[in-house]
């Protein structure tokens, strides 16, 4: 896996792309802990439960089942829905929603988000060099899935992760994941057309 702080990466990569305000902070905060809670599975080592078994790590929180059940807990939050959509692909002005479309479109985009966040984990995770594959599939299936090309470093568990090891991995983890995202995002910033600026209403 990468170092668990290299998971809030993404969810902090789409709020820095979105237009100003169009992530709140509340769904930005449940974004970064959807990408980081599926390692929340290590307990399994102290549980005793196999590396391989289904509810082991890199197991059934890795699926894509997790990353809909998460979305839709976000979905379902209080509050969900009542502020505006937001958008990364518009630098438009938005007016707050008012009506029931209006509502169900933030709650959509909402539980979107926070599927990416959490999918983001697995797939970080299945480019990674160690370990076993993930189980994207479960629970349909309980097959192990690595990704063609894995070029981070795996990173090692706690009682390792301050040493040489550990450095290599944040090296890794900044090279092949924080500098590319970082990467779009300042392109993505750069190829978006200004805001049409107001009109004098004289």
């Amino acid at each position: 896996m990468p170092s668990i702080i290299t998971h809030a990466a993404v969810p902090l990569a789409l709020w820095c792309a979105a237009d100003r305000g169009r992530i709140p902070a509340w769904l930005l905060a449940a974004g970064v802990v959807a990408a980081m809670l599926p390692d929340a599975d290590v307990l399994a080592f102290a549980l005793h439960i196999p590396y391989a078994d289904a509810f082991g790590h890199r197991g059934a929180s890795h699926s894509l089942l997790f990353a809909c059940v998460l979305a839709m807990v976000a979905a379902l939050a209080p509050g969900v829905g009542r502020g505006r959509p937001w958008s990364a692909l518009s630098c438009q002005p938005r007016l707050a929603p008012t009506t029931q479309a209006a509502r169900l479109a933030a709650t959509t985009q909402a539980a979107a988000f926070v599927f990416i966040c959490a999918a983001s984990h697995p797939l970080l995770d299945a480019m990674t060099s160690g370990g076993l594959g993930v189980a994207l599939a479960w629970p349909w299936s309980e097959q192990r899935f690595f990704a063609p090309w894995r070029p981070i470093r795996v990173s090692p568990f706690a009682p390792q992760f301050f040493s040489a090891r550990g450095i290599a991995t944040l090296l890794s983890e900044l090279r092949w994941v924080w500098l590319p995202l970082a990467g779009a995002v300042v392109a993505w910033k750069l190829i978006q057309p200004a805001p049409a600026a107001p009109r004098d209403p004289s």
